[in-house]
Order: structure tokens, then sequence, then C-alpha cells
């Protein structure tokens, strides 16, 4: 018999053959029963709790496919610079939190974008005079750029004498000093000299983390991180304190010591897997480190950087899959997209055939001919749809209109056969994946500047969003027998929503709230925590 049943609901499946039914049984943490009130009211007991939805749609808990879990819990405690739209208001926050801060303690997170007041990169010369005591990097909005202040640039021992690193870049004023600003590699120049966060200080981003992506009915996240990250994790899990299952990844060139550690794990946990190895292709839009074929329109000199030497990145592609791990790359340009698909050529064509779902995350920008390359080589593209909101404000100016009709090109890669896994990129872009459903259908850009959609012909269907963000989430993380569908015998992870969004125009779908999400049958939000 049932603990928990639930009634009069449309309750969206996920699986072809039962799309819809109107109730669902759960004993502990998995589903008995789906289907009509009448063949699941069977199931009821003295002790069956019952829950009755009418007018609202349960779906599978959303899964985000590619997050940095602990960076986003540390950043619902960090200084707020997303949505600082003039300069002033950029330098007015950061010296208000300034305050709060003890002498010698780090001012990290942030994730400004200079985008918002025109697209002039701040400078240290900005913050310097409040700041004499408190080192600041704070990073850009995608993570691949950050700020450093005075105090940061002597606690790192950085002058005008320093080197430049490959894969990255120092800007630097007239005269040869840094101004503050370091993109992608070189941003480790800085990273490295920052105190580590405290056993202590992780637990509780972790809890702030998980609470918060409850509250968007979120159950499960692909963790892109490390190895420290991952031991958080376990701590947390040993503890039973887990409350947001978590696919976890970690650098591919350490993918011995993955082997090692996942070797000691129970692989059948539904709690916590370590299975991936990550690398970075190239480095972001924003930044103009995305590495494309051809220049950018309004830097004409750049096309971007490749973070490493593209034969380098193939031997680990191939040392890292030959022993059995997942390889997930982070690609963003049309050319770091071109290079890794044809890493994963060859890579497949090395090691021979298994199921290894080879991902690209982001695969923003791609050249025609290998949208198609994606479905033939059986690639999983790890998309973000809030990405398009906010990219499709001033893409063009930098990429122009030819390259932005293959830019998060939805449409064309199911088309050709390709599994699209949706996520956030969260501390980069909300975990929220109604509001990434919501682009997804709509294509809506975050100015309201195409109402139409930005490249409307990409759209998806409701459905084929659900999936990304449910089942082919969980294929993703070779996940999908236990999770990411409603039916008997996988995990009780499931959302109740507040409106039908098979009934609403797509345009409202980012009004929609979250009533309750369940993970394994437990509520973990009701909708009056926050």
């Amino acid at each position: 018999m049932a603990n928990l049943i639930v009634i009069n609901s449309k309750i969206w499946t996920g699986e072809p053959s039962q799309a819809f039914a109107e109730a669902i049984a759960i004993k502990n943490d998995i589903i008995l029963a789906i289907g009509s009130n009448e063949e699941i009211l069977k199931y009821k007991s003295s002790e069956t709790n019952i829950l009755d939805h009418p007018g609202e749609l349960i779906v599978p808990g959303f899964i985000d496919s590619h997050l940095h879990f602990l960076t986003g819990g540390f950043a619902l405690a960090s200084v707020k610079l997303k949505d600082a739209h003039t300069k002033e208001e950029f330098i007015k926050r950061i010296k208000l939190f300034s305050k709060t801060l003890n002498s010698g303690e780090w001012m990290l997170e942030g994730f400004w974008d200079h985008e918002n007041w025109g697209g002039e990169l701040p400078s240290r010369n900005w913050i310097d005079d409040f700041t004499t005591n408190i080192p600041v990097f704070i990073s850009r909005s995608d993570g691949h750029m950050a700020l450093a202040n005075t105090a940061a640039l002597k606690a790192a021992g950085i002058s005008r004498n320093t080197a430049d690193v490959d894969g990255g870049e120092i800007v630097r004023d007239k005269h040869g000093d840094p101004t503050g600003i370091f993109k992608d590699n070189a941003m480790s120049l800085i990273n490295n000299h920052i105190p580590d966060y405290s056993s202590k200080q992780n637990s509780r981003a972790l809890d702030a983390a998980m609470n918060y992506v409850a509250a968007q009915g979120v159950t499960s996240v692909h963790h892109m991180g490390t190895l420290a990250d991952f031991e958080v994790f376990k701590s947390k899990q040993d503890s039973g304190g887990l409350i947001t299952r978590i696919y976890s990844t970690a650098p591919l060139w350490q993918y011995e010591r993955i082997l090692v550690r996942k070797a000691d794990l129970d692989q059948d946990d539904p709690w916590l897997k370590l299975n991936g190895a990550k690398i970075f292709a190239d480095g972001s839009l924003g930044s103009k480190t995305a590495a494309f074929q051809d220049p950018y329109l309004d830097a004409p000199n750049e096309t971007g950087l490749l973070m490493d030497d593209p034969d380098h990145m193939l031997e680990g592609i191939i040392a890292a899959d030959k022993v059995g791990l997942q390889v997930v790359v982070h690609a963003i340009g049309d050319r770091a997209n071109h290079i890794i698909l044809n890493h994963y050529e060859k890579a497949i064509k090395e090691n021979g055939p298994r199921d290894r779902r080879f991902r690209i995350e982001h695969a923003q920008h791609l050249l025609p001919e290998d949208i198609a390359r994606f479905g033939k080589l059986e690639i999983i593209a790890s998309m973000q749809p809030w990405h398009l909101m906010d990219d499709g404000r001033w893409a063009e100016r930098t990429i122009g209109q030819e390259r932005a009709k293959t830019s998060y090109c939805y449409r064309s890669l199911l088309d050709n056969g390709a599994i699209l896994a949706f996520g956030s990129d969260w501390y980069v872009a909300p975990p929220v994946p109604l509001q990434g459903i919501y682009a997804a259908l709509t294509r809506h850009t975050l100015d309201g500047g195409h109402p139409g959609g930005w490249v409307p012909e990409e759209k998806i269907t409701l459905e084929e969003a659900l999936r990304a963000y449910t089942i082919d989430a969980a294929f993703a993380s070779f996940e999908e027998d236990i999770k990411g569908s409603l039916e008997a015998g996988k995990l009780a992870d499931f959302v109740i929503l507040d409106q039908d969004l098979f009934t609403i125009p797509a345009e409202q779908i980012k009004e929609v709230k979250v009533h309750s999400t369940f993970v394994g049958g437990r509520v973990v939000w009701d909708g009056k925590r926050y």
C-alpha cells in the first residue's frame, strides 16, 4: 500500500506510452503506480496520506544539467552585481558590501555584466579608494573574466612585469599596468592566492544551494566542479543532509584520481555519483574569448582563444574515455565546437564502440555543417536556454546575423537526431527551469527586443523542452532507468506547478510558480519557505 497518493491532478509523465495520468501512488521513495484516480486509490490504506491537487500540473522533478552548485550557494550571500545597470550602481553596490567585510576578508563572486552599461570594462581604479584593506576578485557573469582591485594584485604579487598566461589575458592600460581585468586562464594568477573556504562555510553554501534550487522545482543537478567539491557533497550525504541528487564532474586531467575515487562509491546510490571528466575548450562570448573561425565583428583582430593546445586536449579526451569516464567539454564558439566534435570522432575510432555519452557543454555557436554531427556521433548537447535571452540582446553586434542563425539551434539539433539536456549554468544564470522552458519556446530576449523571438525558427515545443529538463537530462547522466519520468519503479521525484503549462500561452510560463517539490516522495519545498 502507498504512503502517499496524489489525485485529481494532470500529470505529465515523460513516458510516451502514457503521456498523461491523473493520480500517482508512492511507497517510501519509489513510485508504486501511476494512472487514473480509480486505479491509484486501490493502493490506499488507513495510513495513506492523500493530496488533492485539481487544476495543477505535476511533472517529473527538473534536472539542471549544468551548474556550479557550491559557487551558486556562495553567490547567494555575496555582493549582487548581475543587475547593476550602470557604472555608478556597480561601484555603489561594491562600496556598500565592502562595509560588511572585515579587513583582509576577500570579496568574491559578484557576477557583473559590463554590457548592462554599454560594454566598458570595469577597472580597479573604480573601487580602490574604498577597498584598500579588502582584496576584491569579482567575476563577470559568465565566469570567464574577473576584476581584481589593487589589494588583490598585491596579495597575488602581480605587477606590470607579470607575464601573460597561455589561454588567458591580463588586460593592461596604455602604460602596461594591469587594469584589474583577468580573462580565463589568467584568472588563476589571483585564484591561487584566495584562501580556501572552511568546511563549515562549504556546508552552509551547499545547504543554501539545495534549498534554493528546491524552490525552483529542481530535484537533481549535474555539478561542474572539482574533486574537493565532491568531498563536500559526500560529507553532506554521509550525515544524511542531501535533499538534491548530485551527478558530479571533476577536471579531466585528474581522470586517474576520479577513477580511484569513483571505485570507492556505491554505484547504485541514487543521491551522489561521480563520473564526469570535464575540460574547457574555450572561453565565453561576452568576454570575447569564445573561439570562432572568423573574427568578432566588434573586435576584428580577435577570434577568441583556446584554453589548451588542441592536440593536448585530444590526448586527455582519449585517455579519460579509455578508462570509462564520461567526457564533458565546455565549447561555445564555432571553432571550439568543431575541434571537439573532431576529437570525439577520433576518440570513438581509437577506443571502439561503447555507451559513452560524450557531452558538449553549451554548444552555443555552431558551424552549419557541424549540426548534424551531434546526432550522427551521438553527442549530447548540454545547453542553457536562459543564455539565449541574455546573449540575444547584443550577440549580433559581436558575431553578426549569419552566425546568429546557428546559435542556440535547438530545433536544428533535435531535427538532426541530437539529444538536448537543459540546465542553467548557475551561478552564471538563474537555476529556474520554468524560465528556461519559456526561453526555449519563445526565444524572447531580456530587453524585449525580439518580440517574435531571436532566430524564431529554432523554437521548440513544450514537450521537447520538458524532456530536455527531465528524461533526456537523466539520460545525460546515465540515470534514465531510475529518474527523469514518472513511472512505476522509478524514484518519486516530482514537482507540482500552480498552472497547467499545456493550456496557457508560452509567454505566461515564466509566471508559473512551483507549488511544491518532492524528492524521493518527501517534500523538500512547499511554497512557503521563501
